[in-house]
């Protein structure tokens, strides 16, 4: 059964750290990009990093210098760590999984997972 599973959210307050991880089962990640994306209440879900499966980063300018996107393909595993988070980085996170090279087209991902609340407040 393919499957992506995110875990690594909660409750976090201003100017703190978590990371998030990504775990495919049934799949392999080793020829896979990842993309996490988030969906804030009433807002439209957002791209927020991908890694491509060379291991190209790519990141939203509303965290960039903040966010590190990193994977272990040994693991099948991709990380997100968030460090210095606000409360606008509250929403639903995501990750989606897409053949080889990254796309801001959510349609082209072909994998996601069930996301993980991520909650920054004091």
């Amino acid at each position: 059964q393919v499957q992506l599973v995110e875990s690594g959210g909660g409750l976090v307050q201003p100017g703190g750290s978590l990371r998030l991880s990504c775990a495919a089962s049934g799949f392999t990640l080793d020829f896979y990009a990842i993309g996490w994306f988030r969906q804030a209440p009433g807002k439209e879900r957002e791209g927020v990093s991908c890694i491509s499966m060379g291991g190209s980063t790519d990141y939203a300018d509303s965290v960039k210098g903040r966010f590190t996107i990193s994977r272990d393909d040994f693991k099948n595993t991709v990380y997100l760590q968030m460090n210095s988070l606000k409360p606008e980085d509250t929403a639903v996170y995501y990750c989606a999984a897409r053949r080889n090279y990254c796309s801001q087209n959510q349609r082209t991902y072909e994998y996601w997972g069930q996301g993980t609340q991520v909650t920054v407040s004091s």
